[in-house]
């Protein structure tokens, strides 16, 4: 799914230069779950955004997708780039990142808009995107009615909805208590495993890295550890 091969990611500010990432080489095969661990400022959040296609690197190079589709994703232009992400990368953030003002049904099928899905075909691939987390009761909602834990529920709806070849979570369980962070990392370990999707996981929580295949340790932007689990 993504090979890296000495990718560095530097900032320029007011400051000067800041160093995310150093000189990263990787390979993450399709359908594997990866936990993604380190120190606040070790390049964690900034690799996940380069897997996104969210940032390019300063150096190095990125391929992601399978042998015969795979493309460079550091070397596209910026419209291909934000096809991609719309259609194969799905992201989950710490924050939820709801719509208050839309019930959980339009949340998810706001995720369908980027790639042209809309109207009874949308409403229907959402409603069963809910269906998968559980939510299926919950449909009309507004965020505000839903507890933390059923938030995120929605967001990974939302992530799932696109069917993407991806998923790319940043702390997803970092806002929730510890009841529902066990149920959460359950039901992300269920949708890896029936969906077939390559999951890569930031998080501070060696609990939930624990359920991972991999684990990746990253510090002052370096890779210092990649460890089966």
């Amino acid at each position: 799914m993504y090979t890296l091969n000495n990718v560095t990611k530097t900032y320029r500010g007011h400051t000067g230069e800041l160093t995310a990432l150093r000189n990263v080489t990787l390979t993450i095969p399709d359908g594997e779950w990866v936990a993604v661990q380190g120190p606040t400022g070790g390049g964690k959040s900034t690799l996940l955004q380069l897997l996104g296609a969210l940032e390019r690197p300063t150096s190095g190079r990125i391929d992601f997708g399978s042998d015969s589709t795979a493309v460079q994703l550091d070397a596209l232009a910026e419209g291909r780039l934000a096809s991609v992400r719309a259609s194969q990368i799905g992201f989950i953030f710490q924050g939820f990142n709801l719509i208050p003002t839309l019930s959980a049904l339009d949340n998810v099928m706001a995720g369908l808009r980027p790639i042209g899905i809309r109207g009874a075909e949308a409403a229907r691939r959402a409603q069963e995107a809910l269906e998968m987390v559980g939510l299926h009761d919950r449909v009309e909602h507004l965020p505000a009615a839903l507890s933390g834990g059923q938030q995120q529920r929605v967001a990974i709806a939302r992530a799932l909805v696109k069917k993407p070849d991806v998923i790319l979570a940043d702390e997803p369980t970092g806002n929730l208590d510890e009841m529902m962070r066990l149920d959460i990392i359950s039901l992300f370990e269920r949708i890896w495993y029936e969906q077939s999707v390559t999951l890569v996981m930031v998080t501070h929580d060696s609990s939930v890295a624990s359920r991972a295949q991999r684990i990746l340790h990253l510090e002052n932007g370096s890779l210092l550890a990649d460890i089966a689990a």
